[in-house]
């Protein structure tokens, strides 16, 4: 399925090499004006080639919206924007048609489909597609954001690194804004000295690094979402978990609390001139599969980028046998920095659902 959502349903096509990648979004609300230079900004937050933290392809990543908008206003129609790919280079794939690369889906989805899937930069499976999922969810954020809510996220680690956690208690709106605007997004700016380092010694040593990536929902209104098979983590982890690279999702104090006694994890409540709120956030802002009022907060871990130039083994399809492969082509040595507006995204187009299904939007 490359398909997702209920009330607001997108469905993202095309592959890494192909003539272009694309999204649909159906169900938005009619009359809705957009910010295009706000949806650009996110587009370029996410775009390959701009900084040594990422892969040197360079895509300008501006999206040709086809349907669904007129004079910048949403018409109720299905919205469709394609974003031409424009600097490939498939001729680095050639030796992986055979010879599965470690870490990929090149070797499942030779089984899935038969042999006949598109290979070239990885495909259909590749974080390329990410890009059309930005579209949506930059789309998504500003109709949530007139409703007063406000997503952005942060690197939380990259290795052994880490920056500050958001205090799930108090998120000011500056640091929301600022985060969801940046491009290397820390809490703690003096954090990002050693990271790009670290980033650095794996591109030099051709090898890649991994982290994690803490996202912060605020405004959500109590009441949102359902319990057991449909609450709110359910449905932000299935999106979230269509993000290639994605291997982990923890909300609130996650797998840290599972240390804690109930005493400790517990938030207690309190009313802050008439409104309930709780004094600590251990819950992630969720209790039951449904929104407190309090901040989300949910922490995601990406893998380190499998496409190194290491030399690795591998085995050859064609002649059944163990084989070697060096993997060429352009190759971010860490994805993190360029998956947080990707996983804001996926937070958008997640929560626009929650909401449109309790009529809360």
């Amino acid at each position: 399925m490359s398909s997702w959502g209920n009330d607001v349903k997108i469905s993202v096509f095309g592959e890494s090499h192909g003539n272009g990648i694309g999204v649909v979004i159906d169900g938005l609300p009619a009359g809705e004006k957009l910010n295009l230079d706000e949806i650009y900004l996110q587009m370029s937050r996410r775009a390959p080639g701009k900084d040594k933290a990422a892969t040197p392809r360079a895509e300008r990543d501006i999206p040709e919206i086809l349907s669904g908008l007129l004079n910048d206003t949403t018409t109720g129609a299905p919205l469709c924007a394609v974003i031409r790919n424009t600097n490939v280079r498939s001729g680095d794939y050639g030796n992986v048609l055979n010879c599965p690369r470690p870490g990929h889906a090149d070797y499942t989805g030779y089984v899935r489909y038969n042999g006949f899937n598109d290979i070239r930069g990885g495909g259909h499976f590749s974080g390329r597609l990410t890009a059309p999922l930005v579209f949506a969810g930059a789309v998504c954020r500003q109709i949530l954001e007139k409703k007063g809510i406000k997503i952005a996220a942060h690197i939380s680690s990259i290795g052994d690194i880490e920056d500050e956690r958001f205090n799930g208690a108090d998120i000011s709106c500056e640091l929301m804004d600022r985060l969801s605007k940046t491009t290397f997004g820390l809490i703690d700016q003096s954090r990002e000295e050693k990271m790009r380092a670290l980033i650095e010694e794996c591109r030099l040593s051709q090898d890649s690094i991994g982290g994690t990536i803490e996202c912060a929902v605020t405004g959500m209104p109590v009441g949102a979402g359902s319990p057991m098979f449909n609450g709110i983590e359910n449905v932000i982890s299935s999106i979230i978990f269509g993000i290639p690279a994605v291997k982990g999702i923890e909300f609130g104090s996650g797998f840290d609390g599972a240390k804690l006694r109930g005493s400790q994890n517990n938030d207690e409540f309190y009313y802050d001139n008439g409104v309930v709120k709780t004094r600590t956030n251990n819950h992630g802002g969720i209790l039951g599969g449904i929104s407190s009022g309090m901040p989300i907060i949910f922490r995601t871990a990406i893998k380190p980028t499998p496409s190194i130039s290491v030399k690795q083994r591998t085995v050859d399809l064609n002649s059944k046998s163990d084989s070697e492969l060096e993997i060429h082509g352009r190759h971010d040595p860490c994805i993190v920095v360029r998956a947080v507006p990707v996983i804001e995204s996926a937070a958008a187009v997640a929560i626009i659902n929650i909401l449109s299904e309790v009529h809360k939007l």
